[in-house]
């Protein structure tokens, strides 16, 4: 039987210093590097939810829509476009040959802020 808040725990710790690393890249321009990690964020954030909901070990998906619908979460329309919008980015981490462009910088510190206000709004539900 796993301890259930102890994997929240370990998923909501890492979204957080995982926003940090987002942060310290998004200053340093290393732009696709900064949204991967903003993806990191919120996937890790959801996976807390799916925990906490079904009470199993969150799947090896980066899917943030299949985890999300896992877990029960349901969003408004803006915020469903924004985790696709976040998708985009996390695949060219793992497959070398997918290069998205790249949104400009007022762009990217928006996505950022949203990234931090929806970990703060996920963190909220828990």
């Amino acid at each position: 039987m796993i301890n259930i808040q102890k994997q929240i725990d370990y998923w909501i710790n890492g979204a957080e210093e995982d926003i940090l690393t987002a942060d310290l890249l998004i200053r340093e321009q290393r732009i696709l590097h900064g949204l991967f990690f903003c993806h990191l964020v919120i996937e890790k954030a959801i996976k807390a939810h799916y925990v906490k909901t079904t009470g199993n070990i969150a799947p090896r998906s980066h899917n943030l829509i299949y985890l999300s619908e896992n877990a029960g979460l349901t969003y408004n329309n803006d915020t469903q476009i924004f985790l696709g919008i976040l998708m985009k980015y996390q695949l060219q981490g793992r497959y070398p040959d997918y290069n998205p462009l790249l949104p400009d910088l007022k762009r990217v510190h928006e996505y950022f802020d949203r990234t931090k206000n929806l970990l703060q709004w996920l963190k909220e539900k828990l």
